[in-house]
């Protein structure tokens, strides 16, 4: 374990049982599942707390498991998430820990996230120096799925209700014991678009009888980047990327149909309408310049994530009472997306980052400097486990104070 991560500075909760949790933590990444597919890891979360003495709740969203700790006589509730899944990916590291199976990894950190907030639970459950309910909620099908609306859709504020929720996830290159937690507008909307293109095939010796759609799709493709250079304000953020192109079975045949796809990022919903129209309108006339039909479809698949005000000052005071100013790090909106949008657009709350380090852990893998996220070599910091979890336990016990609480036997 880091040496930051232990040093009494650090001022962090006790936690007896943190070699159990590292242990497990391995065994999340060694044994990944995919959206809606965590039953191993939802049964381990939901297993581990109830051998804690904690109830929980499973398959809330499909695979999402929740559970509440009540004490005192507060009705005040916080909701604090964690996600679970992992990514469809073949990871590359070779620690013991690497995943056991082909074409699926954690490599954005999802069982490091789980494990700090069972670190959290087992210590808000032993101590109990808070007055009111936690809710904590292990959510399925954060990275392709929109977990979190499927929790939402499933009465999760209903059966939990709360006054607040939080999540946290990690981030590669900021130092351990830093966290970003800035107000508004913190990770952009999430749209996809798909465009096929309709034409004649034919056999390439007589191009002359086709219209090709591989052609229109190929120019469409490279007008679509135009868009945001040409068509937004320089000040408008947005992102708007062709990811897939498609057409084609043999060499010697001119395809009659090709499609593209890609996806769009922004946070103001006039300047995503405007990227629609002009999506729209280049699909139109390129796919008619040569002389093909065209099919247009736009999903907005997730809002943008708002931070509250009032709830981030919260957080923001949390983390300076514990580790000074210098721990807050100032970052840019970023332009990935977040499905924890869908539970702040219900509750206010705050969604923080907390620093995974400059690969100090990777056992001197890392000689590129910092793996990003989604990367083949990324593995989650174990000195994160106390610090996450810490920061869970102060937020709580700021949000939900003991003071209130009556001594046992006092009637008044």
């Amino acid at each position: 374990m880091n040496e930051i991560a232990q040093g009494p500075a650090m001022q962090l909760i006790d936690l007896p049982n943190l070699d159990q949790l590292v242990a497990l933590r391995h065994d999340i990444h060694a044994h990944p599942e995919l959206a809606y597919e965590e039953h191993r890891t939802a049964e381990q979360v939901a297993t581990t707390l109830e051998g804690w003495g904690i109830a929980v709740t499973r398959g809330i969203g499909k695979t999402g498991v929740v559970a509440a700790l009540s004490n005192g006589n507060s009705q005040r509730a916080i909701s604090l998430r964690a996600d679970m899944d992992a990514l469809p990916m073949q990871e590359e590291n070779t620690m013991p820990h690497r995943s056991r199976h082909d074409g699926r990894m954690h490599a954005c950190g999802h069982d490091g996230h789980t494990v700090m907030l069972l670190a959290a639970a087992y210590h808000l459950h032993t101590t109990r120096r808070f007055d009111g309910t936690v809710n904590l909620i292990f959510q399925p099908a954060e990275e392709d799925g929109a977990g979190a609306l499927a929790m939402v859709e499933d009465g999760l504020f209903e059966r939990f209700p709360c006054d607040a929720i939080f999540g946290m996830h990690n981030w590669p290159g900021l130092a351990l014991g830093t966290f970003v937690a800035e107000p508004g507008g913190r990770e952009a909307s999430c749209s996809v678009f798909t465009i096929t293109v309709r034409g004649k095939g034919g056999h390439v010796g007589t191009p002359h009888v086709t219209t090709e759609a591989l052609l229109a799709a190929a120019q469409i493709a490279t007008q679509i980047q135009n868009i945001v250079a040409r068509s937004l304000s320089p000040t408008d953020p947005a992102v708007v990327s062709v990811t897939r192109l498609e057409a084609g079975t043999a060499f010697n045949v001119i395809p009659d149909t090709a499609w593209l796809g890609g996806s769009v990022r922004t946070y103001d919903e006039h300047v995503l309408q405007r990227i629609e129209e002009r999506l729209r309108h280049i699909a139109e006339h390129v796919a008619h310049s040569y002389e093909c039909s065209m099919d247009f479809a736009f999903t907005r698949e997730m809002p943008a994530l708002i931070n509250d005000p009032a709830e981030t000052a919260r957080c923001r005071t949390v983390i300076k009472d514990w580790l000074g100013g210098q721990a807050l790090i100032t970052l840019p909106p970023l332009m990935t997306s977040e499905d924890f949008s869908f539970m702040l657009a219900q509750r206010p709350g705050c969604y923080v980052l907390i620093g995974n380090g400059n690969d100090e852990h990777r056992d001197g893998q890392a000689t590129l400097g910092p793996c990003a996220l989604h990367n083949p070599h990324y593995d989650f910091n174990d000195a994160l486990i106390p610090l996450g979890a810490t920061f869970w336990v102060r937020l709580v016990e700021d949000y939900l104070p003991v003071s209130h609480i009556k001594p046992e036997g006092d009637k008044n």
